[in-house]
């Protein structure tokens, strides 16, 4: 195993399956003794949101932004057997081979912006990294954030990457505007000066190939219009290297966002998430 694939696990149990969303996660054991929220990629959402995960989730460490650690989880359709839940055993059918798994952080908390604080450094970091990667999904109704040991923990980055959905007019995605305007981060005054100055040195060549090259080859085989996945992740370098060259075409528009932020909401009792860590 090379050092920028993700360390894999073989599915044991499954425990209980996470109805939040429309991609049915489950709460899984495998043959490591670690538990994990695991995607699944027979799922409805398709492969390419595992892709965007592992990418996204990659790179966020380059820049040391909090994420949970991502495993691949070899699925065996015989651990369908036993569900009684017919949604659920058609699902682990479907999936049998890789998948993607999201460490548990059991006893984690919602992030909720009007309880939790968060400095201006780190918003504006957070901020700068979705732009980048253009994540639609980290609104104040849904921040997409986890609490862990009183630390933030950027989590579902399936949303993000949108170009591969369209692969003719990618190249329209390197320019793209990025719509702030709901960001959670917006409440906490985030310094996005700092954080471009600090973050965009960091996103090198070697870095986007290493984020890139840990995406399974099962999930890149097959795609239209590429004759190998060699090709395919040749294409996701290029994307995300232009999108980091244009950046003065989407940075100016997050600024202005963030000076018109509105205020953050009231402050209200945080919420558990009854121990299901994602």
């Amino acid at each position: 195993m090379s050092h920028t694939e993700l360390v894999g696990v073989r599915a044991t149990r499954y425990i209980t399956p996470l109805r939040e969303g429309g991609s049915l996660p489950g709460l899984m054991e495998a043959d490591d003794l670690g538990t994990y929220v695991v995607k699944f990629v027979g799922a409805g959402q398709g492969r390419k949101v595992l892709v965007a995960e592992v990418i996204c989730a990659r790179l966020a460490e380059v820049l040391g932004l909090p994420v949970p650690r991502l495993v691949t989880v070899e699925l065996h359709p015989a651990l369908a057997v036993t569900e009684p839940d017919f949604e659920v055993q058609a699902l682990l059918k479907a999936s049998a081979g890789t998948n993607l798994g999201v460490d548990f952080l059991p006893g984690s908390l919602d992030f909720d912006p009007a309880t939790f604080t968060i400095d201006p450094q780190l918003a504006g970091r957070v901020l700068w990294f979705d732009a980048l990667i253009g994540n639609v999904d980290r609104s104040w109704r849904n921040p997409n954030l986890l609490s862990w040991h009183a630390r933030p923990y950027l989590i579902d980055h399936g949303a993000a990457l949108t170009f591969h959905h369209n692969w003719a007019g990618a190249a329209s995605w390197d320019t793209r505007a990025y719509d702030a305007t709901d960001h959670v981060m917006l409440g906490f005054q985030p310094d996005l000066a700092d954080a471009d100055a600090e973050l965009t040195p960091q996103v090198t060549d070697e870095a986007i190939q290493a984020a890139v090259a840990a995406v399974p080859e099962p999930w890149l085989i097959g795609e239209e219009g590429f004759d190998t996945p060699e090709r395919i992740r040749e294409a996701y370098v290029v994307r995300l290297t232009h999108r980091l060259a244009a950046r003065e075409s989407w940075l100016s528009g997050v600024l202005d966002a963030a000076a018109q932020a509105p205020p953050r909401p009231e402050r209200r009792p945080a919420a558990t998430r009854g121990g299901k860590g994602l």
